[in-house]
């Protein structure tokens, strides 16, 4: 109950925060949630269902790509078409999602028989070919050197976006505003969906195969399938948080570089997430989210008044936040494997055992309730 209530007056501050902060943090909270859907479908497929994969960038830039597709019009650069359906962006959207889960789907069969460390490198070959197939592809990206700019989302005639003026309770709805609260909705739908995935028969199958693939094939469960369904999974949840990216960003634009928007840098970060949030766990992915994607961002905006430029021999933002979340991912692995969600689970044990003690008087001695009616008291 405590923790339904928990969870309820997040969602309220969560809900009453635009009316309260600027749009720089608006703009560092929707980054974090990015951050939040990609980490909660990364640790659905290493912690639940135990299959190492370093493609979450991969993932990112396919779900980006899509949705600019498929939401797109056709237009001209140049001597080249960029191409587009101009269906409607919430089409659009779920589009994105299901063909990167397709994407997911198809690397099945290497799932299927590689595990631990060689299959990490296996799915790393995935991002070095989005970063080819990103630069190849203009009629589809716009190219690496321009780039694309995304239809903004729209529901129902409404655009997330500066057109038309709104204002709720004296706060104009502007685009930060209205992505902030677009990108909470998609934000709960993904925890929420992961949490019942967890809780079913799926994710059931998931950590049978984590636990013992022989055991699991022994049982009964389709060892490939499951495979092949938690990379599907995880891979969905990455073109979503691609395409919550490019609507953030206002911008597709493959990398120049292996180490970019959707490099290599990028899929170590969702690990990172994953690990200093806990392994297989949901809110534990979210905090990491916060920790790896937050960190920069709300340091950029403090950046003048924390004196970043000097006081701390120039780094930048970005690099303070490399040194922040590299030190905590080797605190968590020397000092807690578990990660934060297993010191949250500790202090929450504690915490309802304290308040499932004995009253005691003013005296100190425990006062007997009464017993249930048909029971003898002890």
């Amino acid at each position: 109950m405590l923790r339904t209530l928990g969870w309820v007056a997040l969602l309220l501050v969560l809900l009453a925060l635009p009316f309260y902060i600027g749009p720089g943090l608006l703009s560092a909270g929707q980054y974090v949630m990015i951050g939040a859907v990609g980490a909660v479908g990364l640790t659905l497929v290493i912690g639940q269902a135990g299959q190492l994969s370093l493609a979450h960038a991969f993932f990112l830039l396919v779900g980006g790509t899509t949705y600019a597709v498929l939401a797109g019009e056709t237009e001209q650069a140049g001597a080249e078409f960029i191409y587009g359906l101009s269906l409607p962006p919430s089409i659009a959207l779920i589009g994105a999602v299901v063909v990167t889960g397709l994407f997911g789907l198809a690397f099945a069969p290497v799932a299927g028989r590689l595990s631990g460390i060689y299959l990490g490198l296996a799915t790393l070959a995935l991002v070095f070919l989005g970063f080819y197939l990103g630069q190849a592809l203009p009629m589809l990206t716009g190219g690496a050197s321009s780039g694309r700019v995304p239809e903004p989302f729209a529901l129902f005639g409404f655009e997330f976006s500066n057109e038309g003026y709104l204002s709720v309770l004296g706060l104009p709805m502007r685009r930060a505003e209205r992505l902030w609260y677009l990108f909470l909705v998609l934000t709960v739908i993904a925890f929420l969906l992961a949490r019942g995935a967890v809780k079913s028969r799926v994710g059931r199958a998931w950590r049978a195969v984590r636990d013992n693939e022989t055991a699991a094939g022994v049982m009964g469960v389709n060892v490939l399938r499951v495979k092949a369904g938690a990379f599907a999974v995880s891979a969905a949840y990455g073109g979503l948080a691609g395409v919550m990216f490019v609507l953030w960003l206002g911008l597709l634009k493959p990398d120049e570089s292996e180490f970019g928007s959707f490099g290599l840098n990028v899929s170590i970060a969702f690990l990172a997430m994953v690990i200093i949030g806990g392994m297989g766990s949901i809110p534990g992915a979210v905090i990491g989210a916060l920790v790896v994607f937050g960190t920069p961002q709300i340091l950029t905006v403090f950046a003048s008044q924390l004196g970043l430029g000097s006081a701390l021999g120039g780094f930048s933002p970005v690099v303070i936040s490399l040194y922040v979340y590299g030190i905590a991912v080797i605190v968590v692995v020397l000092f807690e494997p578990g990660g934060l969600a297993a010191i949250g689970r500790r202090l929450s044990t504690a915490a309802s055992r304290r308040t499932s003690r004995p009253d005691t008087n003013a005296t100190g001695a425990t006062e007997h309730r009464s017993a249930p009616p048909g029971k003898d008291e002890t």
